[in-house]
């Protein structure tokens, strides 16, 4: 019997934390065969991004259309597209219908606060590709730049979910992670699905090593998804495959920086 398939159209990350590394060790923990498209290399590791490298739209394009036209892609999440251009031509196969289950996470900044997105491309985002998403995971800092405004409050960051829905996707998350003032010892995530809110809650693990935790959740939802999932079941899976994750590695000493995950359970 063969295995679900998905795909990441990412950055890839040098340090192995985050980006592509990240999405194919969440799809092979969760049991699904997972296949990319890279779309930037980076020269980066827990601290610092200290260069990167884009790919042609067209070889991006031309990497994902090659997998799709063998493969059985069940779902598809994107993380660092880098470009406009780049964004566009994802954008424009999603308005085709080629990306199945497209879960978007709008990555902008590094853990380490580094900008990993081309300052024209935000408005893309808005306009192009989130109408075609089925999920969208922006952390709090990505909702603050796709929505121009500061985000502080539980009740402003179910604000900036709300919002968000209204752009088209079918579910918005809106990740809290350590950032919001009013969730001592939680980190609250914030679901928009079909009008209705939901909040995930956990307790927060405390520890610097989170690289590449948005990564590994979106890949997690599109994992889930990919599995036939519904929805909001996918979410709520990987909420708790990243709060496991983050658990695991919590005092490792890998790196200078922000550490990466435990995907595997090896604590």
């Amino acid at each position: 019997m063969n295995p679900p398939v998905a795909m990441t159209i990412a950055g890839s990350d040098s340090g192995g934390g985050a980006g592509i590394q990240a999405d194919l060790k969440t799809f092979a923990a969760l049991g699904v065969f997972g296949t990319s498209a890279i779309t930037a290399l980076t020269a980066q590791n827990t601290a610092t991004v200290a260069g990167v490298h884009t790919a042609p739209p067209e070889f991006v394009t031309a990497q994902i259309t090659t997998v799709l036209d063998d493969l059985p892609v069940a779902a598809v999440k994107t993380g660092m597209l880098a470009t406009a251009p780049i964004l566009k031509a994802v954008a424009s196969l999603a308005a085709e219908g080629r990306l199945p289950n497209l879960v978007v996470d709008p990555v902008m900044v590094s853990s380490s606060g580094d900008r990993l997105l081309d300052l024209n491309a935000e408005r893309a985002y808005m306009e192009l590709l989130l109408p075609h998403a089925l999920v969208v995971t922006p952390n709090l800092r990505e909702a603050e730049v796709l929505l121009g405004r500061d985000i502080r409050t539980l009740d402003e960051q179910r604000t900036a979910a709300e919002e968000l829905a209204v752009l088209g996707p079918k579910v918005i998350v809106v990740k809290g992670g350590h950032e919001v003032s009013d969730t001592p010892g939680e980190a609250v995530d914030i679901v928009v699905a079909d009008g209705q809110v939901t909040e995930l809650r956990a307790p927060r693990v405390p520890t610097a090593n989170n690289h590449g935790s948005g990564c590994s959740f979106s890949a997690a939802v599109a994992a889930g998804l990919a599995k036939g999932l519904s929805t909001l079941d996918a979410v709520r899976a990987a909420k708790e495959f990243v709060h496991r994750a983050i658990t695991g590695g919590a005092t490792w000493t890998l790196g200078k920086g922000h550490g990466p995950l435990d995907h595997f359970g090896w604590a």
